[in-house]
């Protein structure tokens, strides 16, 4: 809960979690976790104290990121070194990084569960083989979404980050807390529009009267202050639930749909209220507005999180007599 409200301050600005370091939290806890020893030495401490910048790699260009039991990119051990070829795409931060973890496809015997096939693999950027293609603008806006091509990348066997076969563990062990990390940002950017939103809604005069006394514009305020707080409580929730050992899929997963509209829709008043300059680099709020609508795809499309988060709250009333604990007794 704690990081909840640091991440609310940092996620004022669009450069907050790069300038503070936060950025690498999710690999610090990824190699905390499962990590060896040499690793740890090795990235762990260096990413802690700010040496390196980390990338990982599990989205593919042609594979339905929803299902990535569909990876194409393998790894083959030879002669003590892993051998790995495929294509990623969506590797942020690969221009700047000292590494990136690959999930890659390790097993290929018909009778292991696709869930125990793939494996999370170090890469150094600087080896041979490994070649970023492009770094991919997302509606106009770059900085380091990169397309990376494999193509014979050879590392040794000892860069296997956790247990062979454990890439799908690893990888939503990763991705949970990072969702929530999110989450709690957005709230921030989401205070930014809405300081930016009020304070023009005060200043800004038409024939002589703040165009804040405008009832529709009152209802922009209205339904901006009640979607942040509604979101931040969400939030709150959900950190709590983690903090006392709960992995709270549930309500992670309704706070990533949730949050991701609300900053859009606070972005997307704000910027009505401003007119025609919001909609200029006058204001941060384009960008702002850009970089919200990411929320709804990455680390999981809305739809994915719809599904699964209705499917886990229905399994809870299979059982009669049953009904979901809110928490309000």
């Amino acid at each position: 809960m704690d990081y909840v409200y640091i991440n609310e301050v940092q996620g004022r600005s669009e450069l907050g979690m790069i300038s503070l370091g936060t950025f690498t939290l999710q690999d610090s806890l990824m190699f905390y976790r499962h990590g060896t020893e040499e690793q740890k030495r090795e990235y762990l401490s260096r990413l802690v104290t700010a040496e390196i910048s980390p990338s990982f790699a599990m989205t593919e260009p042609d594979i339905v990121s929803s299902d990535p039991t569909g990876i194409q990119t393998k790894a083959v051990l030879e002669n003590g070194k892993w051998v790995i070829n495929g294509r990623k795409w969506f590797t942020t931060g690969a221009l700047y990084a000292a590494y990136t973890v690959v999930m890659a496809r390790t097993e290929f015997d018909s009778d292991t569960p696709l869930h125990l096939a793939f494996s999370m693999i170090i890469v150094p950027t600087s080896t041979k083989g490994y070649t970023i293609v492009r770094d991919t603008p997302v509606l106009g806006i770059t900085g380091g979404h990169c397309e990376v091509l494999y193509d014979n990348v050879r590392v040794p066997e000892a860069n296997l980050l956790g247990p062979r076969g454990h890439g799908f563990l690893i990888a939503q062990e990763r991705l949970g807390p990072g969702r929530i990390f999110h989450c709690m940002r957005w709230l921030g950017q989401a205070q930014r529009a809405f300081d930016l939103m009020c304070k023009r809604l005060l200043d800004r005069k038409v024939r002589g009267v703040p165009l804040g006394r405008k009832q529709l514009m009152m209802k922009h305020v209205f339904d901006s202050f009640a979607d942040i707080q509604g979101c931040r409580l969400l939030t709150l929730a959900a950190a709590q639930k983690i903090d006392q050992g709960d992995q709270a899929r549930v309500e992670i997963g309704v706070i990533k749909v949730v949050g991701a509209h609300m900053l859009h829709n606070v972005c997307d008043r704000a910027i009505q209220v401003f007119g025609a300059k919001g909609l200029t680099d006058d204001t941060p709020l384009s960008f702002m507005y850009r970089a919200a609508r990411f929320g709804r795809i990455y680390d999981g499309p809305d739809e994915v999180h719809i599904e699964s988060t209705a499917r886990r709250v229905l399994q809870e009333y299979s059982s009669p007599g049953s009904s979901w604990d809110f928490g309000l007794r």
